[in-house]
């Protein structure tokens, strides 16, 4: 994610976030598994999601909104 996606996602509301959130999980799970059977070329993308999943969830945290498994 780039800084400018990162301060545009900033101004979101938290349920927005949370949907963009468990978006991107599913993507990442949907990567895991396409890396295990061996269809996955790109490698990095999944490094790329895990870290946005991480900088969403550190903006709902620092809004104080953040809830277990969320």
């Amino acid at each position: 994610m780039k800084k400018k996606d990162l301060a545009n996602r900033k101004g979101k509301n938290e349920a927005e976030l949370t949907k963009e959130i468990r978006e991107l999980e599913s993507r990442k799970e949907a990567l895991q598994f396409d890396l295990a059977a061996g269809k996955v070329k790109n490698i990095r993308e999944i490094r790329d999601v895990k870290k946005s999943v991480a900088q969403l969830r550190t903006l709902l945290g620092e809004r104080g909104r953040l809830t277990p498994n969320t």
